[in-house]
């Protein structure tokens, strides 16, 4: 362990004289329990302000696990901060922002084939050990057909990576590669808490973070964590995405300003919880369920002034409670149920004591749209409502082929083109 903790410093790039008052005796200790380690100043066990500080406490936590305490202050990212099992990340409110550095991306010189750990670029001159990259070209440069990791070494134009390449990658198909990463990463873990502090995504200034490899908060393949009291803020990308997870809570968040999605649950993500959270300013949908996001509660959120949808639902996201939220001033429906055949809609959601109201800003919308045909959609003791703004033009539209849906004590009023229609 101490050789490894030794490694671990000096891998970290900075002067070890500034962990003199690193308490490491007691993180030996095998009987030492609840361990803490605080992270940011002159009194902190590492007074670094960087992702590599950060990701140094949680590394020299014991496999039990522990806490990594933030202090106040801005911590630069040139990587994501990387968790792993019971490990709690927990800052010190507003104060403690964890804010991505500026954007840099160049143009492949050489195909990068799947599984390489190297890449030829242009130009190396904004890249650096340590950050984190993100790989496409222009036939495959969304989802799980980007490649994403972190530079492990640089010689010359040449880019070690740590993560193989999942696809084969042209430089004469527009191959390019981009520092882009997330703020905070969690793969293959489990009982892990993020709390307490902001993610400042310099949306303006870093380069654009694919939704399935990344976010503000990105978890893929992990159970039970929480997200808790974080705040993401203009990140170029999703606020927080999470992908083939179980037990998942996201609550007490606010996302805001996000190019893509405010939140992004999907890819197989049964018991999600959502609760409390505020979403909006986003530039697409409030929150995407996407793909197989089932057995799950959606409760006492905000959805608003979001690019697109408030609540955008489809591919076999069944069995989901919705209830007591408020979604309004969306700029299409507030609540859009999207076309899937009839074994891969939504089945046996219930939509109940939500307020639903002034979606359709961009022009026109509607407060549920259901162009799906999902089995036992009950939708009741609602308040669906235009007050006088004329853009929600009806409470809820119906595609024409949608199986009987339960309506029952829903308060609707205002709408141009009536409470209910079906086309």
């Amino acid at each position: 362990m101490r050789i490894l903790l030794f490694i671990l410093f000096l891998a970290s790039g900075t002067v070890q004289a500034q962990y003199d008052d690193f308490k490491i005796d007691a993180l030996l200790s095998p009987k030492y329990q609840g361990v803490t380690i605080t992270v940011g100043g002159e009194g902190a066990d590492i007074p670094g302000f960087t992702n590599k500080a950060i990701q140094l406490a949680v590394n020299a936590l014991p496999l039990e696990g522990g806490v990594v305490k933030l202090n106040d202050g801005i911590f630069l990212l040139k990587d994501a901060v990387h968790l792993r099992s019971n490990v709690n990340l927990v800052g010190s409110g507003a104060s403690t922002v964890l804010k991505r550095g500026k954007g840099f991306a160049s143009r492949l010189v050489d195909d990068a084939d799947i599984a390489e750990l190297k890449l030829v670029v242009e130009d190396p001159s904004g890249f650096e050990p340590g950050m984190s990259v993100q790989i496409w070209d222009e036939p495959q440069s969304s989802c799980w057909n980007v490649s994403s990791g972190t530079i492990t070494d640089i010689k010359e134009n040449l880019l070690y990576i740590d993560s193989y390449l999942v696809r084969d990658y042209r430089a004469d198909k527009g191959g390019w590669v981009s520092n882009a990463g997330s703020g905070i990463s969690i793969k293959d873990a489990e009982n892990v808490v993020v709390s307490n502090f902001v993610i400042d995504g310099n949306r303006a200034n870093h380069e654009r973070v694919d939704g399935c490899n990344g976010g503000g908060v990105a978890i893929f393949k992990s159970k039970q964590i929480t997200i808790d009291h974080i705040h993401v803020k203009d990140f170029n990308g999703e606020g927080i995405t999470w992908q083939i997870t179980e037990n998942v809570t996201i609550q007490n968040c606010e996302i805001e300003g996000c190019a893509n999605m405010g939140m992004h649950p999907g890819t197989g993500s049964p018991k999600s919880r959502i609760l409390n959270n505020n979403s909006h300013h986003n530039d697409v949908d409030g929150m995407f369920i996407c793909w197989r996001v089932h057995h799950s509660v959606v409760r006492g959120n905000q959805f608003h002034h979001n690019g697109r949808h408030g609540i955008c639902t489809g591919h076999k996201d069944s069995d989901v409670v919705f209830e007591e939220n408020h979604i309004f001033e969306n700029g299409s429906d507030g609540v859009n149920l999207r076309g899937e055949n009839s074994r891969n809609s939504p089945h046996r959601n219930t939509f109940s004591n939500n307020i639903i109201e002034n979606n359709g800003q961009s022009g026109e919308g509607y407060g549920f749209s259901v162009y799906s045909t999902p089995q036992e959609l009950i939708i009741k003791d609602n308040t669906i409502r235009d007050t006088d703004r004329g853009t929600q033009k009806a409470g809820i539209f119906l595609q024409g082929d949608v199986p009987e849906v339960t309506l029952k004590g829903n308060r609707m009023s205002g709408h141009e083109l009536g409470d209910v229609i079906e086309q």
